[in-house]
């Protein structure tokens, strides 16, 4: 294994899973997700690991012993770089989680210049003055400003994360990324020099990210969104270490669903888009947490609906969510979904279930963490930033996980179709032999 990414959630890691695997044009590297901490080797074709955690909300000390061990694992399996994937938003509070797990990671692998790029371009983010943009509006300004678990009300990036680590905090100006990888390396250096060790990097564009990663090539440490993920893989090929492997497509058929737990506006506009042609099951917060509602329901409406695209969302608008967190509180209602969501989709693969699209961070972690995949190879990608993804074994499933405010309007219906093509199993179920292009 060449490249080693933890990633604090599971949408973010099939996210970066997806550029890796893509690379810059001349192929990227063979990737596997593994849902949270192996327990065993991986397998010795596995060019780059992707390790999913559940660490963004949970509190900094967890968050910092859980990436650690991460790291160690894929240290062992041979890690040259090691990648440190969050959201594109740079999702966080004043505690943490970005910062702490920084400084123990740099800590661990004793480096004192990291990379800090959260831009993803192709879905509008973009960073300049170190200012984090999404779309044409500041991040403190957007809809993150009212997230639920993290509200982002300041855009500036260096006012974010200081206080969130004890090392000091750089800016590399988008005029010196665009001289290319080696001005941006010269800055890093003399940045180091002077004591300033976690470097925000301006990006307005793909080519910016390919610039950057690059300058990248031979860091022990990268962290950021998963834009930078194409040319880490890019370095490696262009070494000679790696060969570029383009990305088959993986199919599997059988019976569908689609669960959601996101309640970002773009998932919003997703549901009722849906809706208009499809069946939608509606789940009432109040009474999953009374018990009136529960697993059996959705996997009713689901099989009663099947081969119609049936979806079952809990998502709302921010100020409703809002209230029923503090009415209930946050880490009650949180559980109450993750549990309802992870046990309706256990007893939907067992009834026979081979295709999920999952939408929202916290409800793919639930997802994955209750179905307890080991590792999740990656193909060809639906939206930017969503693969379709394929676990291994007999029975394979496929799934897609999609981060709230990814894919268009159509993206679930589309996705399904994604995952569906001719009926296979064992082995002929894994994604089909990629043609290997030498350099």
């Amino acid at each position: 294994m060449l490249i080693g990414v933890i990633a604090d959630d599971f949408t973010g890691a099939s996210d970066i899973a997806a550029a890796l695997t893509k690379g810059l044009g001349e192929g990227g590297l063979k990737t596997t997700q593994y849902p949270g901490l192996p327990t065993r080797p991986a397998g010795g074709d596995v060019e780059a690991g992707v390790i999913a955690l559940k660490s963004r909300s949970i509190p900094a000390q967890e968050a910092v012993a859980q990436s650690l061990a991460a790291c160690r694992w894929l240290l062992d399996q041979g890690c040259q770089q090691i990648v440190f994937k969050y959201c594109s938003t740079f999702d966080s509070t004043d505690e943490g989680n970005i910062g702490p797990v920084i400084d123990a990671l740099a800590a661990l692998l004793e480096t004192e210049s990291v990379v800090v790029c959260p831009a993803f371009p192709a879905m509008g983010r973009t960073v300049y003055q170190a200012h984090l943009f999404v779309h044409d509006q500041l991040l403190s300004e957007s809809g993150m400003a009212h997230h639920p678990l993290t509200p982002m009300k300041d855009a500036d990036l260096r006012r974010v994360l200081q206080p969130q680590t004890t090392n000091r905090v750089a800016h590399v100006p988008w005029q010196t990324v665009v001289q290319g990888s080696q001005a941006i390396q010269a800055l890093f250096a003399q940045q180091a020099q002077q004591g300033r060790t976690l470097h925000i990097v301006d990006a307005l564009s793909d080519y910016d990210l390919t610039a950057i990663g690059r300058a990248c090539a031979g860091a022990k440490l990268v962290t950021g969104g998963s834009g930078i993920g194409l040319a880490l893989s890019h370095n490696f090929i262009r070494s000679g270490q790696a060969f570029g492997q383009a990305v088959g497509a993986s199919f599997v058929n059988g019976p569908e669903a689609i669960l959601v737990g996101s309640c970002s506006g773009a998932t919003r506009e997703q549901v009722a888009w849906h809706q208009k042609t499809h069946p939608v099951m509606a789940i009432e917060v109040k009474a999953v947490l009374s018990g009136e509602t529960g697993p059996e329901q959705i996997v009713a409406f689901i099989r009663q609906n099947q081969g119609k695209s049936p979806l079952v969302y809990s998502s709302g608008e921010p100020d409703a969510v809002k209230a029923i967190q503090q009415q209930y509180g946050r880490e009650n209602v949180a559980g109450a979904l993750d549990n309802l969501f992870g046990e309706a989709a256990k007893q939907l693969v067992a009834a026979g279930v081979r295709r999920i699209v999952v939408g929202g961070g916290e409800t793919s972690g639930a997802v994955v963490s209750a179905l307890n995949l080991t590792a999740l190879e990656i193909g060809e990608e639906i939206d930017p930033g969503v693969p379709v993804m394929l676990s291994k074994g007999d029975n394979p499933i496929a799934l897609a996980l999609k981060s709230g405010n990814f894919g268009g309007k159509d993206f679930f219906a589309r996705a399904l179709e994604r995952l569906k093509g001719q009926a296979v199993s064992g082995d002929d179920a894994h994604i089909m032999p990629a043609q290997v292009m030498r350099r």
